[in-house]
């Protein structure tokens, strides 16, 4: 028999996508890893799987412990689906501003949620540091900490990585993700890296989040505007980020990420959530800076069932200025070459 061991013995090995309009369009081939087929619906997977198992290995988690984590929401699913494998307890605390689609999937599942009003990193009623005090009061509870808790990272380079590198056979050119906890990209990165150091690796970053003033300059001092993407966008350097291997990094506007999304669908009928909409475009920036002949490849986060009251609700779009515009790939491409979104250093 051919079969995994059980939910954990999914995550991963997931199929590099050929984004047929957008290689065929650009002269490049342009790949997406198709995160969004992991069991529990996104790359969170792999961080759950690895943070979950490197807390076993050390003793952090027991059996019938507790499993306590501060989320946006995916890792918050990934984390209960493999407790639940696992036999553990899990309690998610979440900023309320979230889809509410993810709320009610946590809850679904049989997590213990709860939202909390946002808050910057230094507060301590930051949504992380509330899940930090829960754990530390429990006995067996182990706090995750996704941001800073570098298994997560590991298990990219163990995984992820690999699966990229044997899939291109090696020819990759460049590899592109947003920053959320930085556990991908960094663990991608440092993988293809020592496969080769030609491989260029890239920082997509929504507007608002300070990673792309950070491996472009070596500060924070360019963090303007705003994003309604969830999940990504970082105003630290977590331990996470600080074992990334960055050659340069784009932004990617609310704009361009939804008008991404809409070629995705149209072109490729594939359905995607926001962080995939800013992958994929820093994926075609990348292809319009070193020209045909690259294979770049970026990461398909997950699927957009989980917005779908926000990215299919006219009135949230027209609220937020998002109105698809219906742009075409070719009407896309150019807006990206006229785009000037980078200010002077400072």
């Amino acid at each position: 028999m051919k079969a995994t061991n059980g939910f954990c013995g999914a995550i991963g090995n997931t199929p590099l996508i050929r984004l047929d309009s957008l290689s065929d369009t650009t002269g490049c081939e342009i790949l997406g890893k198709a995160e969004f087929l992991n069991p529990g619906g996104s790359v969170k997977d792999r961080a759950a799987l690895g943070m979950v198992e490197d807390a076993e290995r050390r003793g952090l988690l027991k059996p019938g412990g507790t499993i306590v984590e501060g989320t946006a929401g995916n890792t918050g699913i990934g984390l209960t689906l493999v407790g639940n494998a696992k036999g553990y307890r899990t309690i998610i605390v979440i900023p309320n501003d979230q889809s509410p689609e993810k709320l009610e999937l946590l809850r679904a599942i049989g997590a213990e949620v709860r939202p909390v009003p946002p808050a910057p990193y230094k507060e301590p009623h930051n949504y992380n540091k509330i899940a930090a005090r829960i754990a530390d009061e429990m006995e067996n509870a182990f706090w995750a900490n996704q941001f800073d808790n570098t298994a997560n990272a590991q298990i990219h380079y163990a995984t992820t990585g690999p699966e990229i590198w044997e899939q291109t056979d090696g020819k990759i050119s460049a590899f592109v993700a947003a920053v959320g906890t930085g556990g991908t990209l960094a663990g991608v990165s440092r993988f293809l890296k020592d496969q080769s150091e030609s491989v260029a690796t890239y920082c997509a970053d929504p507007y608002g989040a300070a990673m792309w003033s950070w491996f472009k300059y070596g500060h924070f001092d360019f963090d303007d505007g705003d994003s309604v993407a969830e999940g990504i966008g970082q105003g630290r350097v977590t331990e996470n980020v600080e074992s990334a291997r960055v050659d340069d990094a784009f932004r990617v506007s609310d704009r361009q990420m939804m008008a991404t999304l809409n070629i995705l669908l149209k072109d490729e009928g594939l359905l995607l959530g926001p962080s995939a909409g800013v992958n994929v475009c820093g994926a075609l920036k990348v292809a319009l800076a070193g020209g045909p002949g690259q294979t770049i490849v970026t990461i398909l986060c997950d699927g957009a069932q989980r917005y779908s009251s926000r990215l299919f609700n006219q009135e949230w779009l027209a609220e937020n200025d998002l109105s698809p515009e219906n742009l075409s790939l070719e009407e896309l491409l150019i807006h990206l070459k006229d785009d000037q979104n980078e200010p002077s250093e400072k």
